[in-house]
């Protein structure tokens, strides 16, 4: 068995209940769901201009290599609704596989680490409560240590629910 970060956004329809269809999807298709974060509402990254993120990061054990994984995480985001229009744009759900154990990627369909995790607050944030003691692959700064030093100052607010 491994262990999987998945990062798990919306901003668009009902941001809240996506994110739970997601997790049961994810708990159905990829692995049983060990740790689930709070959800956060933040500031949209790239794109700006558009409604505010719910975020939440989800340790999951798979059975599964990085890449079905990966595969399958695009096929549920299809089959709850994504249309993939602009790059950073608002969206049903996102679906991004962040981190792997201790696998490094470098396939045309996926880089592990992902390669801007350490850039984000609103997944560092939510990645540090399930596992703040994870090792980057390749700096071998824990989650905790990456958050300290992040540049991201956009909003990230945990949800009272």
């Amino acid at each position: 068995m491994s262990f999987a970060l998945i990062a798990l956004g919306s901003n668009q329809g009902q941001p809240l209940k996506q994110l739970a269809q997601a997790q049961r999807h994810i708990a159905r298709r990829i692995g049983r769901i060990v740790k689930a974060s709070s959800v956060y509402q933040t500031a949209a990254w790239g794109l700006e201009d558009q409604p505010d993120f719910l975020n939440q990061v989800l340790l999951v054990e798979t059975p599964y290599p990085p890449l079905f994984v990966l595969k399958t995480a695009l096929e549920i985001e299809r089959q709850m609704g994504r249309r993939r229009i602009h790059k950073w744009g608002p969206r049903i759900i996102d679906l991004d596989l962040i981190l792997f154990d201790q696998v490094k990627l470098d396939h045309p369909n996926l880089t592990l680490p992902h390669p801007h995790m350490a850039e984000r607050a609103f997944v560092l944030i939510p990645a540090s409560e399930v596992a703040p003691n994870w090792r980057h692959p390749l700096t071998q700064k824990s989650l905790r240590e990456l958050l300290k030093h992040c540049p991201d100052s956009l909003s990230v607010r945990k949800l009272a629910l």
